[in-house]
């Protein structure tokens, strides 16, 4: 009789411990996973943020300009692209497209009207816009490091059981622009 309650015992315990680790396992990655979309949700709300002070740029930048409308109309577009994307991989291209287009237009307004860069409105949000490229490469970075934790996790023994039979799927990262590791050209003709 103590013999076979000793078995039970030990069968009980096994089963427990097997079933806490388990449960550890998955808790973790439902952890990590949440993490990973807090950081996504952080980036959209600063990539909101950047889009949302486009048109106060581009009124203020109107005032002094009777500017290209194709290329307003693609900084229009690009924001546009931007509010609708959805995931890291759309986020990127609509940003990529985005900056694109503003620095375009930009460069295109501030050569044609120098005296705009004296107007404090534009200095202002000129300051706001740089802000906000700051607050989402900082997003990025926090994003892409949960991403990189998270995917880590579930490609491990024995989590990556767990997380194909639970559809744990890793996450895109946010890269750079593709050639964004050249330095570019700037000349003062």
């Amino acid at each position: 009789m103590k013999k076979g309650l000793i078995i039970l015992i030990s069968v009980i315990a096994v089963i427990v411990i097997i079933a806490g680790l388990f449960i550890g396992s998955y808790n973790g990655m439902v952890s990590k996973r949440e993490d990973v979309e807090s950081a996504s949700s952080t980036i959209s709300t600063y990539l909101q943020r950047r889009a949302d002070l486009i048109p106060n740029f581009v009124a203020t930048v109107k005032g002094y300009s009777d500017y290209e409308q194709e290329t307003y109309t693609a900084v229009t577009q690009a924001r546009s692209a931007l509010q609708n994307a959805n995931g890291a991989a759309e986020q990127s291209a609509a940003a990529n497209q985005l900056d694109s287009a503003i620095d375009i237009w930009v460069n295109a307004v501030t050569e044609a009207y120098p005296e705009l860069k004296a107007n404090e409105q534009y200095r202002a949000l000129t300051d706001e816009l740089a802000g906000s490229e700051n607050r989402i490469a900082t997003a990025r970075k926090d994003y892409n490091d949960k991403a990189k934790d998270y995917n880590t996790s579930i490609k491990k023994f024995p989590r990556n059981i767990f997380a194909s039979l639970f559809g744990f799927e890793a996450y895109d990262y946010f890269e750079a622009n593709e050639g964004a590791e050249n330095v570019p050209q700037v000349s003062f003709d």
